[in-house]
């Protein structure tokens, strides 16, 4: 078991995304995985999540920590994070972004023309 800072991130701009940045002493740089905002959400009260990004609720009251299984082909890591802390993560989000509104945050025709344009 190795200790670690992680810091949750969330962008107005890509509204269903929350980026987890990886601060591992000693190895230098910085590691970053993104995934869903919801699936962390969902995380609070069932294990969601398939293939690279897996979570679930665990302790003694069932809700004291998620724990976050993040796979590559460089290997995996299992981490656990306060569920208090999740949720207050979230909560700020939810102020930023409601749940549900996050579509009218995107620009899809921006995007969309970003994309054509590096082809």
């Amino acid at each position: 078991m190795v200790s670690m800072r992680v810091a949750l991130r969330y962008e107005a701009d890509d509204p269903y995304a929350v980026r987890a940045v990886f601060d591992p002493q000693g190895e230098g740089g910085t590691v970053e995985w993104f995934f869903s905002r919801d699936m962390l959400a969902q995380a609070l009260s069932e294990h969601t999540g398939r293939g690279d990004v897996c979570m679930w609720p665990a302790g003694e009251s069932g809700r004291d920590v998620v724990y976050v299984v993040l796979r590559s082909p460089a290997g995996s890591a299992l981490l656990e994070f306060p569920a208090q802390g999740v949720e207050s993560f979230l909560r700020e989000t939810w102020s930023v972004v409601p749940p549900g509104a996050e579509s009218s945050r995107l620009d899809l025709d921006a995007e969309l023309a970003q994309l054509l344009a590096e082809n």
